[in-house]
């Protein structure tokens, strides 16, 4: 599989992510492990996951997913060949607690968190470490220098940021910079094809904006990296079933493009959407999940399809 840049880490990741949060909770044991195969004999190696997934799912309290990846790669052997992401911030604080009750950002929460994810991985380092959801009341100062000691310490190599907005980023990086502290080499988003309406509403989550993409088609520092490119299996149902945030006549006119470039290209309308992602400018790297290997086997099928400019020009109108 096809590896691409981490910002100007030096670092790579898959042109295609794994999700993995419902791994070890809705998704069980044996699935999590074919998926997790599945994806590493087709060449992927870029993992993503959170110190909170998936405390929403029944009898759950987070960290579920990160325990059983680090289960998996005990039993393959194969810690040195994956590239590990997770994510602080964003786990309530006590069992039971929701999103009104998370860690948050503070130095201690982070350090706290990152020896917790260490020890149900299995590793003594993290890849790719991400705050997970903004913290406003916690300075940005004292994040990042509880990020940069964990960079410093060798438990973490890289930095990236995840539900931030664009001035937050800019901020981050800036004192990051000025501190000469390790600084956010990329971001995630919910992003897809279809823009949602300007009423959309994501909770907890922040959408990509044109101001971001037009920052990360400026800069070669920071990473686009995409959660939900597929709307939860949405773009195979009608217009009429796509989320709210989504329903306009915009995605009207949209789905009609992709279904027309996915009949020319003899692909389905899922494999164009991520197909798009990799070959837009600025380009996007998707995290795709699946929950049975047929789901798996299309998503890493758009890797072989290759856009005209053409029909990037018109899925781009």
């Amino acid at each position: 599989m096809l590896q691409l840049p981490l910002g100007m880490t030096g670092l790579k990741v898959s042109a295609i992510v794994l999700g993995c949060l419902n791994f070890g909770s809705r998704t069980d044991k044996s699935t999590s492990y074919r998926l997790l195969d599945q994806y590493q004999d087709a060449g992927g190696t870029s993992l993503d996951t959170s110190n909170n997934y998936a405390f929403w799912n029944e009898g759950c309290q987070g960290g579920e997913s990160e325990k059983l990846l680090g289960q998996w790669m005990k039993e393959r052997g194969n810690r040195d060949r994956m590239f590990v992401a997770t994510k602080v911030g964003a786990k309530p604080s006590f069992p039971g607690g929701g999103f009104e009750h998370m860690e948050g950002l503070g130095a201690k929460a982070i350090e706290k968190a990152l020896d917790e994810s260490l020890l149900r991985l299995g590793t003594d380092y993290i890849d790719l470490y991400y705050s997970h959801i903004d913290d406003g009341e916690t300075p940005l100062e004292e994040t990042l220098e509880a990020m940069d000691r964990l960079v410093r310490a060798g438990k973490v190599r890289a930095l990236g940021c995840s539900n931030h907005r664009l001035s937050r980023l800019q901020e981050a990086r800036r004192i990051s910079q000025a501190h000469n502290w390790a600084a956010y080499s990329c971001i995630q988003q919910r992003y897809t094809y279809i823009r949602p309406n300007s009423a959309a509403d994501f909770g907890v989550q922040v959408s990509v904006d044109e101001e971001l993409l037009s920052y990360c088609q400026s800069t070669q520092d920071v990473s686009l990296l995409a959660y939900s490119p597929l709307l939860n299996g949405a773009y195979t149902r009608s217009e009429a079933l796509l989320p709210a945030q989504y329903q306009g006549p915009q995605a009207i006119s949209k789905l009609q493009v992709l279904k027309e470039v996915a009949s020319e290209t003899e692909g389905t309308v899922n494999q164009i959407v991520l197909a798009w992602m990799l070959q837009k400018s600025p380009m996007v790297i998707p995290l795709i999940a699946a929950s049975n290997p047929e789901q798996l086997q299309e998503n890493l099928g758009s890797l072989n399809i290759r856009l005209t400019q053409n029909q990037l020009d018109r899925l781009n109108t």
